[in-house]
């Protein structure tokens, strides 16, 4: 049996259990809490160096089982990975190209699955984005609340102000924002799943006096100064890098004068873009956010400078989101049997390392999200802030 495994694999002492074909299996360390249950031979081979994207992609497509807490089995990958591998990272990516048809499709791939399946894990608002945890002990239902207050106090949002929320999802923000503070919110996303749900929650509130959702690429915003305020959670990821500076100027001319923009997104840790985690970068590319690009938070603030917007204020919100999606990989795993009737088994296992990866991909700092805040000045020079930070804080 010693025969079928690496020798590479033998020294390692780790509490991993491999599970042959044949029934076979080979403990790599003491008191083993995961097990890789082997169902093609020629995976034993690629174990030498193991890569997450080759381990998430043997996982995928049916050519290893994974027994244990999917924490753990993210976890112990990880190890496994760094002990053969070490630090290695991925080259610069290639940058990809992003037109209207491109991005309506990645969006479609990933948002249009079943508005079902998110339920299960989401929550009720059906936030898709990193929750706001005062104590890191709330429930998912109270910190995605607070995320909406928050972002909306950074807005210093009034009522009857015009708020352009783009890429609004599920709707659970706008309707925050009309029925909280009483906005008037024009929402855009490219999800026909997503309008669908959003409308009919907008009407089910008797909020269609307040809130518009439209199906409507950033590309095509009006740029006539209209809204007072802006808000963008968890959009520009999609965007590109190359198309990052059109994005920002987009933004720019839908804001007045004196208004106030806040872009939400994940951020990269390198400069340059290269990917982080041995491959783990690249199986999301692959399986969960087709022609998705990450920039540091210094490409971002440059084209929103460039774009004659003025940063004011920037907040990482890193560990929010990793105890966020810790909430959501927990509430996925303890409803698979549901999720296997919405969804075929393919994605079900690509959402299940996705969700418990990204919680341990943001707790490890391979990734980090910020909220940045930025206001188009008047012609003089002025912005209309205050002073301080303190109404942020009552």
């Amino acid at each position: 049996m010693l025969a079928q495994i690496p020798s590479a694999l033998q020294n390692l002492q780790l509490p991993l259990r491999l599970r042959l074909w044949d029934g076979h299996e080979f403990n790599l360390g003491p008191t083993p809490s995961v097990t890789i249950v082997v169902k093609d031979p020629q995976v034993v081979s690629q174990l030498t160096h193991p890569s997450l994207d080759q381990l998430g992609k043997a996982f995928v497509e049916g050519q290893v089982e994974m027994e244990g807490e999917i924490s753990e089995v993210i976890r112990l990958c990880d190890e496994l990975s760094h002990a053969l591998l070490g630090e290695e990272q991925g080259p610069v990516p290639e940058r990809v190209g992003h037109d209207k048809a491109t991005d309506a499709e990645s969006i479609s791939y990933h948002y249009d699955l079943s508005n079902a399946f998110y339920q299960l894990w989401l929550d009720r608002d059906m936030a898709y984005s990193c929750a706001y945890f005062h104590t890191g002990h709330e429930s998912l239902e109270q910190a995605q609340q607070d995320k909406f207050m928050h972002l909306c106090r950074k807005l210093r949002l009034q009522k009857d102000d015009y708020l352009l929320d783009v890429g609004c999802g599920w709707g659970g923000l706008a309707r925050f924002a009309a029925r909280e503070f009483g906005a008037r919110v024009f929402g855009i996303t490219l999800s026909t799943e997503q309008l669908k749900l959003a409308r009919e929650r907008v009407n089910a509130d008797g909020l269609v006096d307040r809130v518009e959702l439209q199906l409507l690429d950033y590309r095509d915003l009006p740029q006539d100064g209209r809204f007072d305020k802006v808000v963008s959670v968890g959009m520009f990821e999609h965007v590109g890098h190359a198309n990052l500076p059109l994005y920002c100027q987009r933004l720019f001319g839908a804001v007045r004068e004196g208004g106030l923009v806040m872009n939400h997104g994940i951020t990269a840790r390198h400069t340059d873009g290269r990917p982080v985690g041995r491959g783990a970068g690249e199986f999301i590319g692959k399986y969960v956010f087709p022609h998705g690009e990450l920039p540091h938070l210094s490409m971002i603030d440059g084209h929103i400078s460039e774009a004659g917007l003025e940063v004011v204020d920037v907040e990482s919100l890193r560990l929010h989101y990793a105890r966020t999606l810790e909430h959501w990989s927990s509430r996925l795993e303890n409803q698979l049997d549901k999720a296997a009737a919405l969804v075929p088994e393919q994605a079900l296992r690509i959402w299940r390392l996705y969700l418990a990866g990204c919680a341990y991909a943001f707790g490890r700092g391979w990734i980090n999200i910020h909220q940045i805040l930025a206001v188009k000045p008047y012609t003089d020079g002025r912005t209309g802030l205050p002073w301080t930070r303190d109404d942020l804080y009552p």
